[in-house]
């Protein structure tokens, strides 16, 4: 509780110190940035922090964090006192603004506490940083190694005498946080998830209610109107993201209480539909007894692995990740994509104040002018060059959104034309530039695992699968696009038409370059692919396309969202505001229909290609793209949700309830069953045992390893040699507990994160430095890396034919507990 509260303080202080910096940025947004502020600030502080580590100009250690903290606090003192501010009076109009929106301020408030203590009472319910199926020990690594790395880029833990090379920008905002209030890395861990949580929440509600302001109030010239909407109905925001979860859930119960099953009497048991529906466990007959509740553990992580992808021969390629927040936050995974989440949200409310004219100003290019204020460029590099930092995946939706933000606003200046993609292309080269030097550093150091991008010809996603993922979203979303319509919204059907289905050919045409070429110039790629499906060039393309018209299903439900989204985005319905304005304004609902564009084709484009990574397949293609989809058309379902409930009356609003009633029950459903199932009843059997400490379970299940993290606390920090072992297990425990890198952690991991080649002999000289009675063989392996601590264990000697000798001759024993010895070179 102690940590709890104070990084509660903390982030609540941030907030309140960024809320003048935010007011400033944001002038087009109702909520003027308060419900962005502990975000923004935390974006802001890391990023100094980050920065004047790196380049020496401030220590890791409190007083950098404190330099840190100072320039924020400068930044808001500034944007007080500037009386260059777009706002007439900015320090008398501040407090006028909090005092007329007390009720969305309380609002916010309560929703970030309930939140933030909600996700850490779930944390402490199942704190454990287990190893299988997850990747927490690399998560609580990388906190604890920039904790204690003296300076920066942070140390890799898992791969001595190198820097990390991963988007580890969330991780060092976890570690300063944790720094500053003296709060261990396992607790750090499960208090930034909940803290992140907390953050998503009142990103989404604040999202959702400066859309909702600007569609039943829109702006006045160019000022927010006085009106207040319901401060309620933006909770369908964070419900929408956080909450509501794919139909696996749902499905899972019915499966598992026997519904389409027929059970025969020789005690087997048949079923047209989970055949038919082919998703792996669910295909399979439930487990006796019948219940409408899952009973085996772990049937949860189902919920994220719902497409399944074969090849031409059937074979099946493996899980496909279909992963969504409310499976992130039962996961407990502390990984990027999660990190990123509130800052994805940000970046979203800074195109929406874009796109509202929030932003207005001049830069002069030289090859071009620029429609944006100086401070609304900076602020779009410092968002773009962020995410890139937190999760490298995300700036491509955030990039999009930024970009389309802006030239939908020179719509409302200029309208639609071919000039459009000219302003695109005039902020969006420019600004990454500029992001990509503000983070030059993370860049310079930064080695990805993409090798390409590669077509993806046997893999279209099956109309069914794409349902259970999605259908829970595409029920609004549908319901508010016939809505619209039925309103007679004005709408451009043939610019619709044409450029959904133009979007399609030219990622049909994408493919077929990308294979022509591969064809051409990797020929020694291509054919042996042929050959494992037993076909030649021309019969491979026909059986994949004949594929493509089995699985339309699939791509007509994506058309069917995304031809009536352009045709309203593409409306060409003008307003005049006066007699002197030749200016015309978009429909507020035009950055809704952006949000929902974007988020189609995240989902559309790795049915055509996907990156080429370690992995070989689509999965992390269909991940990353996934998941951003998902934060993009949750917003835009939230946003139809409230519109509909505001506007309907009568017969309409009940059948539209009744709808929206079974959606919500369905997608609840995997929430309401699997954080039980997860947490064993919040921990109701032992309730002792709630903490937040993610590594508490070890002083159970490894006493001995457990007393030497608590040891080597307090030593020097060095190279750690210690047993070298597969990926998800209990290898590399001593470098993630104590933050002192080791020679090698998971070799498959850092396979991911940089080139394999690197590693060189490393998992052969531990081997070596384990088993060998030579001195001499072991004296060249320490000095090679620089070893200082050799750790002794059982996982040492399950590993290696363990010679004791020559580590109680030549070096010296600091510690011993039980199975667990620890030496130190002399």
């Amino acid at each position: 509780m102690t940590n709890f509260i104070s990084w509660y303080i903390l982030i609540t202080i941030l907030g309140w110190m960024t809320f003048p910096l935010t007011y400033r940025l944001f002038p087009a947004l109702a909520d003027r940035g308060y419900t962005l502020a502990r975000a923004f600030g935390l974006l802001v502080w890391g990023f100094v922090f980050w920065l004047f580590a790196t380049l020496g100009l401030a220590q890791n250690d409190i007083g950098g964090l404190l330099l840190g903290l100072v320039i924020v606090i400068g930044l808001s003192v500034w944007s007080i006192f500037n009386r260059q501010s777009s706002i007439a009076n900015p320090k008398s109009s501040i407090v006028h603004w909090l005092s007329e929106n007390l009720r969305l301020i309380i609002t916010t408030e309560l929703l970030f506490i309930v939140a933030f203590a909600l996700m850490a009472f779930i944390r402490a319910s199942n704190p454990e940083t287990f190893t299988a199926g997850g990747e927490k020990w690399m998560e609580v690594a990388f906190i604890n190694s920039i904790i204690h790395s003296p300076t920066f880029p942070p140390r890799d833990p898992w791969l001595s005498g190198y820097a990390i090379s991963y988007y580890y920008f969330g991780y060092v905002m976890a570690a300063m946080l944790a720094k500053f209030t003296s709060t261990i890395a396992s607790v750090a861990h499960n208090l930034m998830l909940s803290l992140i949580f907390a953050l998503s929440a009142v990103g989404a509600y604040g999202i959702l209610y400066n859309l909702l302001v600007t569609f039943h109030f829109p702006l006045v010239n160019d000022q927010v109107s006085s009106r207040k909407p319901s401060v309620t109905l933006p909770l369908f925001g964070p419900l929408f993201l956080l909450v509501i979860s794919n139909l696996e859930g749902f499905l899972h119960s019915l499966h598992h209480a026997g519904l389409f099953w027929r059970f025969n009497a020789d005690g087997t048991a048949t079923s047209r539909f989970w055949t038919w529906l082919d998703i792996v466990d669910l295909r399979n007959p439930p487990i006796q007894p019948l219940t409408f509740v899952p009973r085996e553990f772990f049937w949860w992580w189902r919920a994220s692995r719902v497409v399944m992808d074969y090849d031409l021969q059937n074979n099946w390629t493996g899980d496909i990740i279909s992963e969504f927040p409310a499976f992130s936050y039962t996961l407990g995974d502390l990984h990027p994509h999660v990190l990123a989440m509130p800052f994805m949200l940000l970046t979203v409310a800074a195109a929406l104040n874009l796109f509202l004219g929030g932003w207005r100003g001049r830069i002069n290019l030289f090859f071009g002018e620029l429609r944006i204020g100086w401070e609304g460029f900076l602020v779009s590099a410092l968002l773009l060059g962020g995410l890139a930092f937190l999760n490298t995946w995300d700036i491509l939706a955030g990039g999009a959104l930024i970009v389309f933000s802006y030239a939908l606003f020179r719509v409302t200046e200029s309208g639609w034309g071919w000039e459009r993609i000219e302003d695109i292309l005039l902020l969006g080269i420019p600004v990454v530039i500029v992001a990509y030097v503000m983070y030059l550093p993370f860049f310079i150091g930064f080695d990805s695992q993409a090798g390409g991008i590669l077509p993806s010809f046997m893999f279209p996603t099956r109309g069914i699968q794409l349902w259970v993922m999605w259908g829970t979203l595409f029920v609004p979303l549908l319901a508010y696009l016939l809505y619209l319509s039925v309103n007679k919204t004005p709408a451009n059907w043939r610019a619709g038409i044409f450029t959904a289905l133009g979007l399609v050919l030219v990622l049909l045409a994408a493919m077929f370059a990308i294979g022509l070429l591969a064809l051409a110039l990797k020929p020694d790629v291509v054919k042996p692919l042929l050959e494992s499906q037993s076909r030649d060039v021309a019969q491979f393309i026909a059986d994949s396309m004949l594929r493509r018209l089995k699985y339309i299903g699939g791509l007509l439900t994506l058309l069917a969202i995304l031809i009536p989204t352009l045709s309203f985005l593409f409306s060409k319905r003008e307003e005049q505001p006066d007699d002197n304005d030749s200016s015309f304004r978009l429909p507020p609902s035009s950055f809704i229909f952006l949000l929902i564009s974007l988020g189609t084709l995240l989902i559309l484009a790795p049915d055509f290609f996907y990156l080429r990574d370690n992995f070989g397949t689509r999965i992390n293609t269909v991940f990353k793209f996934s998941y951003q989809a998902w934060q993009l058309l949750s917003l835009a379902a939230a946003f139809g949700a409230a519109v509909m409930f505001s506007n309907l009356r009568k017969v309409s609003l009940g059948m539209y309830s009744a709808l929206m009633l079974v959606v919500i029950i369905a997608g609840l459903a995997y929430p309401v069953l699997a954080i039980p199932n997860k947490t064993g009843n919040f921990k109701a059997d032992n309730p002792e045992q709630r903490t937040l400490d993610g590594a508490a379970y070890l002083a159970r299940q490894m006493p001995d390893d457990y007393g030497a993290f608590q040891f080597m606390q307090g030593l020097e920090p060095g190279v750690v040699a210690e047993a070298v072992g597969g990926q998800y297990s209990e290898y590399a425990r001593i470098s993630t507990f104590t933050g002192m890198p080791t020679v090698l952690g998971w070799p498959g991991h850092e396979g991911q994160w940089r080139d394999g080649a690197l590693q060189g002999s490393r998992d052969q000289d531990i081997a070596a430095l384990y088993s060998t009675p030579d001195w001499v063989t072991m004296q060249d392996i320490i000095k090679r890396y620089d070893i200082r601590y050799v750790v002794v264990g059982s996982l040492e000697r399950a590993q290696y034919r363990v010679n004791d000798e020559k580590f109680d001759t030549f070096l010296k024993l600091i510690y011993r507990q039980g199975s667990i010895a620890i030496y130190e070179v002399p």
